[in-house]
């Protein structure tokens, strides 16, 4: 977590990247009433690794932008991450900051290098747009949140070919 030097270097102007930037303020509570997003994730390909959900803004220049650069902009960017279950449905909370427009990025990182593998690893946005050969425009990934629990399914894509798309045809 980030403790009182990182808070001291981000006085400074810097803040060092740490894959536990957001967790604190993405984490739900207890009965959590929101504003929130709750995520089924559906079309796993296996029940090994870990499962990363993502919130950024709504908007190309901040989609999928470095943690640290969002934070110390003073833009939104919230993380959580589990184990994947050995069975049974998925379903992640992630707190938003409030209602409006978001766009979310799962990741299912299946050898636990905490690092998107094309070949490896499975992704899916919120929204559920189709993938290319290069990450979707936020507005293809953009949900509205609501001021209380927002529920989302988000498919996985993994490799196929070129390209990723969902294992079976969900859509």
């Amino acid at each position: 977590m980030c403790g009182v030097a990182d808070h001291a270097r981000a006085a400074e102007g810097y803040l060092a990247s740490s894959p536990d930037l957001g967790k604190d303020e993405g984490r739900c509570r207890p009965n959590e009433t929101g504003p929130a997003v709750i995520v089924t994730v559906e079309g796993l390909k296996d029940r090994t690794g870990n499962l990363k959900l993502e919130l950024y803004p709504a908007q190309d220049g901040d989609f999928l932008a470095d943690d640290n650069v969002l934070i110390m902009a003073g833009k939104t960017f919230r993380r959580v991450e589990t184990r994947v279950p050995a069975s049974g449905s998925v379903r992640l909370c992630l707190r938003v900051p409030g209602p409006g427009p978001f766009a979310l990025m799962l990741l299912h990182d299946r050898d636990g290098n905490r690092k998107f593998g094309w070949r490896v690893d499975g992704v899916g946005f919120s929204a559920n747009p189709r993938l290319g050969l290069s990450k979707p425009k936020a507005a293809r990934a953009r949900i509205v949140a609501g001021g209380g629990i927002t529920p989302l399914t988000i498919v996985l894509n993994y490799q196929k070919g070129l390209g990723m798309a969902p294992l079976a045809a969900t859509r």
